[in-house]
């Protein structure tokens, strides 16, 4: 039986025995080693189990592994739910996905309520544009859309250990759903969810009109990408200086020009932190190295069981101010200019501190020793405030 939620204003909070966490106009969940195993897909199995007949589902995702999981919408697609699915075709393990497509292409499968993207590379460049938002959309019990670093990767039981040591663990690692509540937000949501169903994809996504337009609804708004209008998160970034303490969470931080937003705030006398992925290949130690020589924290997230962090957050306090950014954007070249992603920048103040404990209890699991330095957590101005 799943744990009673903790009140945000508790003194402590216990990560140990809460399953969700209540936000107005926001439910916060978290995967992670304290969490039950499989815990994030176990969240999205049970939205898709209350859809009922009549209802809807719109899902938009990159990796989708989970047999049960695709068989629970195979089963509210034959009870009568709308349900519009839309895949990456080649992700960066390009065949991870082909069980389930096996399955959802199969007789008795979608039909044409399955969408699979496969982007052409744009003319003069090497790479080639992704699918890699996490969007999950649910007409029942009430409207809601869950929006964040999670996408159902792992399968049980699991036949292909070769495909989870590539792209690692993710129904055990620290990831994060945020199940956005707002009536105007999740109707935007879902009209974007549809807009990439049945669009036409072919590199000139970011001149339209409704890529570049935000979702905004009080204290938050969201963002989309490819674009032409300049990035939002850049954007919030450039206006802090001496006064700002900024967190970055990161499982991604790859390519030419991605460090300009620390450095940059660095330089204007911010105080940054950055918990990486301990990956090479996700964060290549000469960005480290450039981080490191600017007086930049970093520190890698080195998990006793090789778990990942896979998070995407970003924290920002100055004076009273508090924001912070969310989704599926990885601090890459690629997600920059290239992917489709969902961003979500929003000052609601208990989603600041819900993320906030997470930062705690992620950096309360980095490994300390002598043979990584990249992971030893050095002397902070900010410690105490961590701790307190």
């Amino acid at each position: 039986m799943p744990a009673a939620s903790v009140p945000l204003k508790a003194a402590r909070f216990s990560w140990k025995i809460s399953e969700q966490i209540p936000i107005v106009n926001f439910e916060l969940y978290l995967g992670g080693p304290n969490q039950p195993r499989r815990h994030l897909r176990n969240v999205l199995a049970r939205h898709v189990a209350a859809v009922p007949a009549g209802g809807e589902i719109d899902w938009v995702t990159y990796y989708f592994r989970d047999r049960q999981l695709a068989q629970a919408l195979l089963d509210a697609h034959h009870r009568g739910v709308r349900v519009r699915l839309t895949l990456e075709g080649a992700p960066r393990t390009r065949h991870a996905n082909d069980r389930v497509l096996a399955m959802l292409r199969g007789p008795g499968g979608l039909g044409d309520s399955l969408r699979v993207l496969n982007h052409r590379p744009l003319p003069g460049l090497r790479w080639k544009p992704h699918l890699h938002e996490k969007l999950y959309c649910f007409s029942h019990p009430d409207p809601v859309a869950l929006v964040g670093s999670f996408n159902p990767s792992g399968d049980e039981p699991e036949e292909e250990p070769a495909v989870i040591e590539e792209i690692l663990d993710h129904d055990r690692g620290h990831n994060a759903l945020v199940a956005i509540q707002d009536p105007k937000l999740v109707q935007g949501l879902i009209r974007h969810a549809r807009r990439m169903h049945r669009g036409t994809h072919n590199g000139l996504e970011r001149f339209r009109r409704e890529m570049n337009r935000p979702l905004v609804s009080g204290d938050t708004a969201i963002y989309f990408w490819p674009r032409i209008h300049g990035n939002p998160i850049s954007r919030l970034l450039r206006g802090f200086g001496s006064n700002a303490r900024v967190r970055v969470a990161s499982s991604h931080i790859k390519g030419p020009g991605v460090t300009r937003d620390f450095l940059g705030l660095n330089s204007r006398g911010a105080s940054v932190d950055i918990l990486a992925e301990n990956t090479h290949r996700r964060v290549p130690p000469k960005i480290a190295t450039r981080l490191g020589d600017a007086g930049i924290r970093l520190r890698r997230f080195e998990n006793p069981e090789a778990l990942p962090m896979h998070n995407k957050f970003v924290l920002v306090e100055a004076g009273d101010q508090r924001w912070t950014v969310f989704g599926s954007c990885n601090w890459t070249s690629r997600s920059r200019w290239l992917n489709h992603e969902i961003g979500v920048i929003s000052s609601d103040p208990a989603l600041f501190e819900t993320f906030s404990q997470c930062w705690d209890t992620m950096t309360g699991e980095v490994i300390q020793h002598p043979a990584n330095p990249d992971s030893l957590h050095q002397a902070h101005p900010h410690d105490r405030d961590l701790a307190s």
